[in-house]
């Protein structure tokens, strides 16, 4: 029985909720997002609050209860409060700057690497170390921040290369003399 799927989904004030068949669209004050939910779960709005349920228990029935809950759990989410991922620059020379809303890296290479922001991501530079991904949609910006940080992964012996916020490397020694 899955814990997470039982949880009923609260919708805040401010947020519309609407339902066709087994697509989901939520409407909120930072945008609007909209998703299928699997044919294997049935999904009921009352009171200000979503229920799911599988309609068959087997297997595939209770792995997409939970994974659908979750899915329309971000919606909700993040149309009020919206997604964040914090990328670090670490080595020298490696800078990141804003060229009009698309983002221009100097990773060690003999060019500057420009990317444009898909639709609903913004990309912020509060320090030319630091790169901020923000959007509606954490899979969208989750996606983005890896592409950026497999441009240059961090390497073990240094450290250097794009990382997330607060991730420990795992350093490896060098050759001995």
């Amino acid at each position: 029985m899955s814990r997470i799927g039982k949880k009923p989904i609260a919708i805040p004030s401010g947020v519309t909720v609407s339902l066709d068949g087994q697509t989901v669209t939520v409407k909120g004050p930072k945008g609007q997002l909209a998703w299928t939910v699997a044919d294997e779960v049935a999904i009921t709005q009352d009171d200000g609050q979503l229920t799911l349920a599988p309609l068959q228990d087997n297997q595939r029935g209770r792995a997409m209860w939970g994974l659908s809950r979750t899915l329309v759990n971000n919606m909700v989410e993040g149309v009020t409060k919206g997604y964040e991922q914090t990328l670090e620059l670490v080595g020298v020379g490696y800078r990141a700057a804003m060229k009009g809303n698309a983002l221009s890296m100097q990773l060690g290479f003999s060019h500057d690497v420009d990317i444009k922001p898909p639709a609903g991501v913004t990309f912020a530079t509060p320090k030319q170390t630091e790169i901020r991904i923000s959007g509606i949609d954490k899979q969208v910006v989750g996606e983005i921040a890896a592409q950026i940080r497999r441009i240059r992964p961090p390497e073990p012996y240094k450290g250097k290369g794009v990382r997330y916020a607060g991730e420990k490397v795992r350093r490896k020694e060098g050759k001995k003399k």
